[in-house]
Order: C-alpha cells, then sequence, then structure tokens
C-alpha cells in the first residue's frame, strides 16, 4: 500500500511541476502578445496622424505629388503588416513583413520631411506644426513600446529555452519569438522634426 501512494503521490507532483512549466509559459507568450498589443496601438496612432499630415502639406507641396503618394502608400502598406502581426506576434515572418515595412514608411516619411522643409509656409502653419508635434510624442511612444515588446519577447524565450522548460516548450507548441528590430541603423531613431 505504501509504495503504490509513493508512486502514486510522486506522480501527482510530477503532473504538478508539468502543469506549472506550461502556466509559466502561457504567462509569458501573453506577456509578449501584451506588449505587443500596446506597439498596435501606437502604430495605429501613428498611421492615422500620416494622412492628415499628407492633406495638411498638399495645398503647399503641389509639385511633390511623388512624395505624398509615396508616404500614403507605405503607410498603407505598414497599417496592413500591423493588422497581420496583431494576428500573431513573434511570429519570424510576420515580424520581417512589419519591420520592412515600418523601415519603408521611416523612409518615405525621411523625404517628407527633407521636401517639406523646403517650404517655408508649410513650416509655419499651426496645423502641420501641431500634426508633427503628435507625431514626434508618437514616435517616442513607439520606440518605448517597441522596448517593452523586446523585453518580453526575450523574457519569453529566455523562459521556453531553459531547463527543465526547454523539456515541454516543444511538444506544447511554444515556438521562439521574433524581436520587432529595426534593420536599417538610419531609421532607429525618430524623425527629426523643426517645424517650430
Amino acid at each position: 500500500m505504501i509504495p503504490a501512494l509513493v508512486f502514486f503521490g510522486i506522480l501527482f507532483l510530477l503532473a504538478l511541476w508539468i502543469v506549472l512549466i506550461y502556466n509559466g509559459l502561457v504567462t509569458a507568450r501573453n506577456l509578449y502578445k501584451n506588449a505587443f498589443a500596446q506597439i498596435d496601438v501606437q502604430l495605429t496612432r501613428r498611421h492615422d496622424l500620416i494622412p492628415n499630415l499628407v492633406e495638411t502639406a498638399k495645398g503647399y507641396l503641389k509639385h511633390e505629388r511623388e512624395t505624398l503618394e509615396a508616404v500614403i502608400a507605405a503607410r498603407d502598406r505598414a497599417a496592413t503588416a500591423v493588422k497581420k502581426a496583431s494576428d500573431d506576434p513573434g511570429e519570424p515572418g510576420v515580424m520581417q513583413r512589419l519591420n520592412g515595412a515600418e523601415s519603408a514608411l521611416a523612409g518615405a516619411m525621411s523625404r517628407f520631411m527633407a521636401v517639406a522643409e523646403q517650404y517655408p509656409d508649410l513650416k509655419a502653419n499651426q496645423t502641420m506644426g501641431q500634426l508633427m508635434e503628435e507625431l514626434t510624442s508618437t514616435e517616442n511612444k513607439v520606440a518605448f513600446a517597441r522596448q517593452a515588446y523586446n523585453d518580453a519577447v526575450m523574457s519569453y524565450n529566455n523562459t521556453r529555452e531553459t531547463f527543465p522548460n526547454v523539456l515541454f516548450s516543444g511538444p506544447f507548441n511554444f515556438q521562439a519569438a521574433e524581436l520587432f528590430e529595426i534593420e536599417e541603423p538610419s531609421q532607429r531613431q525618430a524623425p527629426e522634426v523643426s517645424f517650430t
């Protein structure tokens, strides 16, 4: 009787240990998904500001139609990539497409800023100044949200790769999560704005 109780006691402790590992992996995964949701909020805010910037600048930049269209096209691609990434944040292919789309948008916005700098009337426009200030603030929030997401992904990946969790992360289908990194070093900082 005692050997059976010991056996079932050990079996119970083993099952409890596996449940704790599983719950720890779920918690870590949910933390990085929540962190991505914060990025999603800020990127959506940025993507919503861009059409307002373009509309405000249209009257001044009549001869810069290509630049304006490039910004809107890059914004649309980035917004689509964010929506796809929201479904499965951390999945390597999705995050790489998001990184690429956001890098392209940052490049288009840099060209837009360079062109806008050449128009003194646009620089003096109060609405444009306010929009640029909001965009700069949003860029800073995106950077902080990206840092929080990357920290959560690192924690999740560490949790799933450390022993004994590594024994269960594969069978329980806890795949490695991808960081949200900026590919081009020139895109690592928020665009400089001097519309004041």
